[in-house]
């Protein structure tokens, strides 16, 4: 693409792509990787199995990573979107930017287009030459999902090609750094009974009365979690433990019919450094002693990891320093964080908006924290991938 949008322009290009989890991600990706492309930088895609959508990754700089310093800087976003919900909610078209009260208004402009505008804006603007280190954007597809796009990535990236040490998720956290979250696993609890007649209900078995025996079981051991905690616990005062839901209950078709499959969804949101393992372990013992007798199932369907990076690491220093924070802030969400810090990435959350305000009908970012957040970054950029 020949031309650079101001990000203004930007963000409104990008949030007009109705890139909501259960559409392809491919026009958008398509989009960027054109307005980014020119000599000295990469644009590499990954695709997911059947090819609808993909991560991608650009780079530009040096090309190799020193593997003792690992040098460089990766923002990193996702461009999936959460569903408009209910239009008539909406002072605006969700998927036209809209400017009123001090706010930019969308669907995803808070979460997560603003950063993503900056970021490739940022990378648009620099000369590749100048970078001493690399300066890499990474952007992940279905991370509304469960994070699948960032899961995806870190078993797909080739391991001998080493990425930069330091990476800036923009999530919305009113350009405050937070260096920690929880992990969510969403697990299911499937009983399977026999239909019959309801006029004739001692030729079937039903599904949902031992269900509800697993519901009320679970219910008592969401109590016992709340009272669980570890060293992380204080910088969750809200929910210093570790969070059991049950969210989902669907069984039955009728109601002359006994019903033959009652499935419970359920989710935990696990504080950094807790064994997920064992309260997992808990969790299915729980579910298998309350439908003694029963036919079913327990399945892990996804999990999406907590994560913390240290005090000491040079990206969270850096932030803290520039927005003059002395206090570590864990958010409750998860984020892409979870996976890339596996691959010995040093994560900070840090981004214009408020999380508050995300997944609602009239999303919005503030305009000064979007043009705040600029010079943030092009400051961070010159100290990790230039000075």
């Amino acid at each position: 693409m020949s031309s650079k949008l101001s990000d203004k322009d930007l963000l409104a290009r990008l949030v007009a792509f109705d890139s909501v989890s259960v559409n392809s991600n491919l026009p958008i990706v398509d989009f960027i990787s054109d307005y980014l492309e020119r000599p000295g930088v990469s644009v590499i895609r990954l695709a997911n199995d059947d090819g609808s959508k993909a991560n991608l990754l650009v780079w530009a700089g040096p090309t190799e990573v020193d593997e003792n310093c690992r040098a460089g800087l990766i923002l990193s976003g996702h461009v999936d979107v959460v569903p408009a919900g209910d239009l008539n909610e909406w002072q605006s078209d969700p998927f036209e930017l809209t400017e009123r009260d001090g706010n930019y208004f969308a669907r995803g402009s808070c979460d997560m287009k603003g950063f993503d505008a900056l970021a490739v804006n940022l990378l648009a603007e620099i000369d590749p030459e100048k970078l001493s280190s690399p300066l890499v954007l990474l952007f992940s597809f279905d991370e509304e999902l469960g994070t699948l796009g960032a899961a995806h990535f870190i078993k797909h990236w080739p391991a001998d090609k080493l990425l930069p040490r330091n990476a800036i998720i923009g999530e919305p956290t009113s350009l405050k750094a937070v260096r920690m979250h929880k992990g969510h696993l969403a697990m299911s609890a499937t009983v399977h009974g026999q239909p019959a007649h309801t006029g004739s209900p001692h030729l079937g078995k039903n599904a949902i009365e031992p269900a509800a025996k697993i519901i009320n079981a679970l219910a008592k051991l969401r109590k016992e979690f709340e009272e669980l905690r570890c060293d992380t616990s204080e910088y969750f005062k809200e929910v210093p433990g570790p969070g059991l839901n049950v969210t989902t209950v669907m069984g039955g078709q009728a109601i002359n019919v006994i019903p033959e499959l009652c499935e419970i969804g359920l989710g935990l949101r696990v504080l950094p450094w807790m064994d997920s393992e064992d309260l997992v372990g808990r969790i299915r013992e729980t579910v298998k002693e309350a439908a003694v007798g029963c036919d079913f199932e327990f399945e892990v369907l996804n999990d999406s990891p907590s994560f913390c990076v240290s005090e000491d690491a040079d990206i969270y220093k850096s932030i803290c320093a520039l927005v003059k924070q002395n206090q570590t802030i864990g958010v409750t969400f998860a984020s892409d964080a979870g996976h890339l810090s596996l691959l010995g990435i040093d994560c900070v959350l840090f981004g214009p908006g408020a999380i508050e305000v995300a997944h609602k009908p009239n999303e919005f970012i503030p305009i000064d924290e979007f043009n705040k957040a600029k010079p943030m970054l092009e400051q961070l950029v010159q100290q990790f991938c230039v000075d």
